[in-house]
Protein backbone atom coordinates (compact mmCIF):
# COMPACT_ATOMS: atom_id res chain seq x y z
CA UNK A 1 0.00 0.00 0.00
CA UNK A 2 1.65 3.52 -1.06
CA UNK A 3 2.03 6.24 1.81
CA UNK A 4 0.72 9.47 0.28
CA UNK A 5 2.24 12.79 1.52
CA UNK A 6 -1.38 13.25 3.08
CA UNK A 7 -0.37 10.08 4.91
CA UNK A 8 3.28 10.87 6.36
CA UNK A 9 1.83 14.45 7.24
CA UNK A 10 -0.48 12.94 9.94
CA UNK A 11 2.93 11.89 11.84
CA UNK A 12 4.01 15.87 12.02
CA UNK A 13 3.59 18.08 14.82
CA UNK A 14 0.87 20.76 13.95
CA UNK A 15 3.94 22.78 15.81
CA UNK A 16 6.13 22.98 13.21
CA UNK A 17 3.50 23.36 9.80
CA UNK A 18 3.81 26.66 8.08
CA UNK A 19 1.12 29.23 9.27
CA UNK A 20 1.24 31.39 6.01
CA UNK A 21 1.37 29.51 2.54
CA UNK A 22 1.31 31.61 -0.62
CA UNK A 23 0.69 30.14 -3.69
CA UNK A 24 1.39 31.58 -7.27
CA UNK A 25 -0.97 29.18 -9.01
CA UNK A 26 0.45 28.78 -12.72
CA UNK A 27 0.05 26.13 -15.57
CA UNK A 28 -3.93 26.78 -16.09
CA UNK A 29 -3.42 27.81 -19.85
CA UNK A 30 -1.07 25.13 -20.64
CA UNK A 31 -3.41 22.34 -18.79
CA UNK A 32 -5.76 24.00 -21.22
CA UNK A 33 -3.75 23.35 -24.38
CA UNK A 34 -3.09 19.57 -23.15
CA UNK A 35 -7.00 19.02 -23.15
CA UNK A 36 -6.82 20.66 -26.96
CA UNK A 37 -9.06 23.38 -24.85
CA UNK A 38 -9.24 27.56 -24.88
CA UNK A 39 -6.82 28.67 -22.20
CA UNK A 40 -10.14 30.17 -20.36
CA UNK A 41 -11.02 26.40 -19.84
CA UNK A 42 -7.80 26.08 -17.70
CA UNK A 43 -8.44 29.53 -15.49
CA UNK A 44 -12.02 27.33 -15.09
CA UNK A 45 -10.12 23.88 -14.16
CA UNK A 46 -8.13 25.99 -11.51
CA UNK A 47 -11.38 26.87 -9.12
CA UNK A 48 -11.13 22.76 -8.15
CA UNK A 49 -7.69 23.57 -7.45
CA UNK A 50 -8.20 26.99 -5.20
CA UNK A 51 -11.19 24.63 -3.12
CA UNK A 52 -8.96 21.92 -2.33
CA UNK A 53 -6.24 24.64 -1.32
CA UNK A 54 -8.73 25.95 1.00
CA UNK A 55 -10.12 22.93 2.68
CA UNK A 56 -6.32 21.52 3.05
CA UNK A 57 -5.06 24.64 4.80
CA UNK A 58 -8.52 24.65 7.08
CA UNK A 59 -7.72 20.74 7.84
CA UNK A 60 -4.15 21.47 8.95
CA UNK A 61 -4.76 24.61 11.09
CA UNK A 62 -2.84 27.34 8.46
CA UNK A 63 -3.76 30.46 9.85
CA UNK A 64 -3.11 32.47 6.20
CA UNK A 65 -3.87 31.02 2.75
CA UNK A 66 -2.69 33.49 0.29
CA UNK A 67 -3.65 32.90 -3.72
CA UNK A 68 -2.24 34.91 -6.70
CA UNK A 69 -4.64 35.32 -8.53
CA UNK A 70 -4.50 38.36 -10.77
CA UNK A 71 -1.25 40.64 -11.03
CA UNK A 72 -0.69 43.94 -12.04
CA UNK A 73 1.18 42.48 -14.92
CA UNK A 74 -1.71 40.70 -16.54
CA UNK A 75 -3.39 43.06 -17.94
CA UNK A 76 -0.92 42.84 -20.94
CA UNK A 77 -2.87 39.39 -21.53
CA UNK A 78 -5.05 39.08 -24.51
CA UNK A 79 -8.36 41.47 -23.97
CA UNK A 80 -10.70 38.28 -23.79
CA UNK A 81 -9.16 36.62 -21.95
CA UNK A 82 -8.65 39.04 -19.17
CA UNK A 83 -12.52 39.38 -19.81
CA UNK A 84 -13.25 35.86 -18.97
CA UNK A 85 -10.80 36.08 -15.40
CA UNK A 86 -13.24 38.77 -14.60
CA UNK A 87 -16.01 37.30 -15.12
CA UNK A 88 -14.71 34.16 -13.24
CA UNK A 89 -13.78 35.97 -10.36
CA UNK A 90 -17.28 37.26 -9.84
CA UNK A 91 -19.04 33.64 -9.94
CA UNK A 92 -16.08 32.41 -8.21
CA UNK A 93 -17.05 35.09 -5.43
CA UNK A 94 -20.80 34.65 -5.88
CA UNK A 95 -20.60 31.28 -5.73
CA UNK A 96 -18.22 30.55 -2.82
CA UNK A 97 -18.67 33.33 -0.55
CA UNK A 98 -21.10 31.26 1.57
CA UNK A 99 -18.97 28.20 1.23
CA UNK A 100 -16.47 30.23 3.15
CA UNK A 101 -18.52 31.66 5.66
CA UNK A 102 -19.90 29.21 6.43
CA UNK A 103 -16.44 27.57 7.33
CA UNK A 104 -15.66 30.41 9.14
CA UNK A 105 -13.11 31.66 6.34
CA UNK A 106 -12.39 35.18 6.17
CA UNK A 107 -11.81 36.72 2.58
CA UNK A 108 -9.33 39.62 2.32
CA UNK A 109 -8.77 40.69 -1.22
CA UNK A 110 -5.67 42.28 -1.49
CA UNK A 111 -4.23 44.46 -4.66
CA UNK A 112 -5.45 47.79 -6.37
CA UNK A 113 -9.35 46.81 -6.78
CA UNK A 114 -9.77 50.37 -8.33
CA UNK A 115 -9.33 49.41 -11.36
CA UNK A 116 -11.80 46.57 -11.40
CA UNK A 117 -15.43 47.71 -12.72
CA UNK A 118 -17.65 48.86 -9.66
CA UNK A 119 -19.90 45.94 -10.52
CA UNK A 120 -16.74 43.70 -9.12
CA UNK A 121 -15.68 45.99 -7.03
CA UNK A 122 -19.08 45.74 -5.05
CA UNK A 123 -19.12 42.23 -4.73
CA UNK A 124 -15.66 42.40 -3.59
CA UNK A 125 -16.82 44.62 -0.73
CA UNK A 126 -19.58 42.36 -0.36
CA UNK A 127 -17.56 39.06 0.47
CA UNK A 128 -14.99 40.97 2.44
CA UNK A 129 -18.24 42.62 4.75
CA UNK A 130 -19.64 39.36 4.95
CA UNK A 131 -16.97 37.02 6.04
CA UNK A 132 -14.81 39.99 8.43
CA UNK A 133 -16.15 38.58 11.69
CA UNK A 134 -14.99 35.44 10.87
CA UNK A 135 -11.82 33.86 13.29
CA UNK A 136 -10.58 30.75 11.38
CA UNK A 137 -8.45 30.45 8.09
CA UNK A 138 -8.03 33.86 6.08
CA UNK A 139 -8.39 33.86 2.75
CA UNK A 140 -6.49 36.37 1.00
CA UNK A 141 -6.87 36.59 -2.74
CA UNK A 142 -4.19 38.91 -4.46
CA UNK A 143 -5.86 40.26 -7.73
CA UNK A 144 -4.30 43.45 -9.84
CA UNK A 145 -1.76 42.66 -6.90
CA UNK A 146 2.28 43.51 -7.44
CA UNK A 147 4.57 43.59 -4.61
CA UNK A 148 6.04 46.91 -5.82
CA UNK A 149 3.15 48.49 -5.89
CA UNK A 150 2.65 47.05 -2.19
CA UNK A 151 5.68 48.61 -0.95
CA UNK A 152 5.15 51.90 -2.67
CA UNK A 153 1.65 52.38 -1.60
CA UNK A 154 3.29 51.63 2.12
CA UNK A 155 5.29 53.85 1.84
CA UNK A 156 2.97 56.59 0.51
CA UNK A 157 0.63 55.61 3.46
CA UNK A 158 3.65 56.31 6.02
CA UNK A 159 4.29 60.05 4.13
CA UNK A 160 1.10 61.03 4.08
CA UNK A 161 0.99 59.84 7.85
CA UNK A 162 3.78 61.57 8.97
CA UNK A 163 5.26 63.39 6.62
CA UNK A 164 8.69 64.45 8.20
CA UNK A 165 9.32 60.96 9.65
CA UNK A 166 12.08 59.00 8.57
CA UNK A 167 10.62 55.67 6.69
CA UNK A 168 11.78 52.90 9.02
CA UNK A 169 11.51 49.06 8.01
CA UNK A 170 8.74 48.53 10.82
CA UNK A 171 6.98 51.33 9.29
CA UNK A 172 6.93 50.01 5.94
CA UNK A 173 5.97 46.80 7.06
CA UNK A 174 3.18 48.06 9.02
CA UNK A 175 1.63 49.64 5.97
CA UNK A 176 1.76 46.49 3.73
CA UNK A 177 -0.75 43.99 2.43
CA UNK A 178 -1.42 41.59 5.13
CA UNK A 179 0.54 42.96 7.92
CA UNK A 180 -1.95 42.01 10.67
CA UNK A 181 -1.60 38.27 10.00
CA UNK A 182 1.43 35.88 10.66
CA UNK A 183 4.50 36.72 8.81
CA UNK A 184 4.79 34.61 4.96
CA UNK A 185 6.26 30.90 5.78
CA UNK A 186 6.49 29.49 2.41
CA UNK A 187 5.48 30.01 -1.23
CA UNK A 188 4.51 27.29 -3.85
CA UNK A 189 4.99 28.10 -6.83
CA UNK A 190 3.18 25.04 -9.53
CA UNK A 191 3.83 25.04 -13.67
CA UNK A 192 7.46 24.64 -13.58
CA UNK A 193 8.84 27.88 -13.46
CA UNK A 194 11.05 29.15 -10.78
CA UNK A 195 10.24 32.82 -9.87
CA UNK A 196 8.01 34.86 -7.86
CA UNK A 197 6.78 37.05 -10.39
CA UNK A 198 6.42 40.09 -8.12
CA UNK A 199 4.33 38.22 -5.56
CA UNK A 200 4.47 39.53 -1.90
CA UNK A 201 8.48 40.80 -2.24
CA UNK A 202 9.06 42.58 0.97
CA UNK A 203 6.93 39.38 2.79
CA UNK A 204 8.82 36.90 0.71
CA UNK A 205 12.00 38.03 1.90
CA UNK A 206 12.65 34.79 4.79
CA UNK A 207 10.05 32.56 3.20
CA UNK A 208 10.62 29.14 1.95
CA UNK A 209 10.50 28.29 -1.61
CA UNK A 210 8.80 25.66 -3.16
CA UNK A 211 8.47 25.07 -6.64
CA UNK A 212 6.87 22.37 -9.28
CA UNK A 213 5.88 21.22 -12.43
CA UNK A 214 2.64 20.28 -11.85
CA UNK A 215 0.47 22.63 -13.73
CA UNK A 216 -2.18 24.18 -11.18
CA UNK A 217 -5.39 22.51 -12.02
CA UNK A 218 -3.95 18.85 -11.11
CA UNK A 219 -2.85 20.58 -7.79
CA UNK A 220 -4.57 19.07 -4.90
CA UNK A 221 -4.52 18.38 -1.56
CA UNK A 222 -1.90 15.50 -1.55
CA UNK A 223 0.36 17.90 -3.92
CA UNK A 224 -0.01 20.35 -1.05
CA UNK A 225 1.30 18.06 1.41
CA UNK A 226 4.23 17.73 -0.30
CA UNK A 227 4.80 21.10 -0.24
CA UNK A 228 4.63 21.20 3.36
CA UNK A 229 6.89 18.26 4.00
CA UNK A 230 9.84 19.78 2.10
CA UNK A 231 8.55 22.81 4.01
CA UNK A 232 8.95 21.08 7.68
CA UNK A 233 12.23 19.13 6.82
CA UNK A 234 13.99 22.13 6.01
CA UNK A 235 16.68 24.33 8.91
CA UNK A 236 15.09 28.00 8.90
CA UNK A 237 17.77 30.60 10.34
CA UNK A 238 17.21 34.06 9.56
CA UNK A 239 20.50 34.79 9.18
CA UNK A 240 21.95 32.55 12.43
CA UNK A 241 24.03 29.76 11.89
CA UNK A 242 22.69 26.16 11.96
CA UNK A 243 24.66 25.61 15.30
CA UNK A 244 23.00 28.53 16.86
CA UNK A 245 19.92 26.91 15.62
CA UNK A 246 20.70 24.17 16.80
CA UNK A 247 21.92 24.95 20.14
CA UNK A 248 18.61 26.82 20.94
CA UNK A 249 16.29 24.07 20.10
CA UNK A 250 18.44 22.11 22.72
CA UNK A 251 17.97 24.48 25.56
Amino acid sequence: MTTTALDKLKNISPDVLPRHVGIIMDGNGRWAKQQHKPRTFGHKAGVESVRAAVRFAQQHGLQVLTLFAFSSENWKRPAQEVSVLMELFMLVLSQEVKRLNKNNVRLQVIGDTSRFSARLQKKINEAEKLTEQNDGLVLAVAANYGGKWDIIQSVNKVLEQTPNTEITEAEIEKNLSLSQFAPLDLIIRTGGDQRISNFLLWQAAYAEFYFTNELWPNFKEDSFAQAVLCFVNRQRRFGLTGDQIENAQKQ
